[in-house]
């Protein structure tokens, strides 16, 4: 198989056996990993390559984390020690992880109950709960919670020069293709809502605290109907906590053709405030961040013209769908999460 990990040499720092197979798991745009059968048993091997996180010190963070996650009853599935205590083994220059196996499987908000929804949004209550209890260990946590100036809300002059950089590697693509035709056609679209809203920036983020970073469903498996692990903490960080809600709502509950399953939003939303402590302001300030954000993002596009990088493809005609029906459906939305 292509990269395929140093199997020995890693397995030789755990007490985890010899490998009988070693199968790539295909989900998740960023890090590898694989399923890893031995003669002890199955676990997950997790090779860390995505240059913005891949440091050892901030894997070891993450480690630390989960498993103080863990020790609270939070789902989460916290990695194995080596021979010498580490979490993190650093092999050839590249960062690994193994974990124990999940038996699970992910499941989108269509697949999801109204109660399960609220659900959903108590776990993510509960995790951002829990990080302040346990990132801030040690230490006190900054007297001043608001989001730092890196947060700052787009400029649409920015994103302006961006569509129009993009509409013209759109026309020299060569064949053209449905994608392109999608792509011109949401650019123009996104261009006249931003002249419209373009007065509606966004002041500073709300309160900050510790969040997972990436709270989607590829990144929770559920067992039965029961979340079984969270996982990829790749991105966990300092930002402002409801905005994530928002953003992992925005994933979980968007419909193939780019509206938001509004009820079930409900059910997840009144459930995240409960848990986390969240007021309904700050939850309404959120989507307004949110929908900015969207608004002013092309990662999708970015990524198919200046990469080449055709992953996320199959995400787009959802997610630029949705940027539209946001914005017509504002109110809405804004009472869905704070009502």
């Amino acid at each position: 198989m292509s990269h395929a990990p140093p199997l020995g040499a890693l397995l030789r720092r755990y007490s985890a056996g010899s490998a009988l197979t070693c199968d790539p798991v295909d989900q998740g745009l960023l890090n590898r990993g694989y399923r890893l059968c031995t003669t002890r048993g199955r676990y997950f091997l997790k090779h860390h390559f995505d240059p913005e996180t891949a440091a050892p010190e901030a894997i070891a963070r993450q480690h630390r984390a989960t498993q103080r996650l863990a020790d609270l009853g939070v789902p989460v599935a916290p990695p194995l020690p080596a021979h010498d205590g580490r979490t993190v083994a650093v092999v050839g220059g590249h960062a690994y992880a193994l974990h124990p196996w999940i038996d699970g499987r992910h499941r989108h908000g269509a697949q999801l109950t109204t109660a399960q929804c609220g659900r959903l949004g108590a776990l993510l209550g509960v995790v951002h709960a829990s990080l302040e209890r346990v990132m801030w260990t040690g230490r006190a946590a900054p007297a001043h919670r608001s989001a730092p100036a890196a947060s700052l809300a787009a400029d649409p002059e920015v994103t302006f020069t961006v569509i129009d950089d993009l509409l013209a590697r759109v026309r020299r693509h060569r064949p053209a293709d449905s994608f392109d035709e999608l792509a011109r056609h949401r650019l123009l679209e996104r261009r006249t809502l931003l002249e419209q809203h373009v007065g509606r920036r966004p002041p500073h983020g709300g309160p900050v605290g510790w969040v997972h970073g990436d709270f989607h469903p590829f990144n929770l498996l559920y067992r039965g109907d029961a979340p079984a692990a969270i996982v990829d903490w790749d991105r966990l960080g300092v930002k402002p906590r409801a905005e994530e809600a928002v953003r992992a709502a925005a994933i979980f509950f968007v419909r193939p053709a780019g509206t938001l399953d509004l009820p079930k939003v409900r059910a997840y939303a009144r459930a995240y405030r409960r848990t986390a402590g969240a007021t309904p302001s700050e939850l309404a300030a959120a989507v307004h961040r949110v929908w900015w954000e969207r608004l002013n993002d092309f990662w999708m596009l970015r990524w198919h013209y200046e990469r080449g990088d055709t992953r996320a493809d199959p995400q787009f005609p959802a997610a630029s769908a949705l940027v539209v029906w946001w914005t017509g459906e504002y109110d809405a939305v804004c009472d869905a999460f704070a009502g």
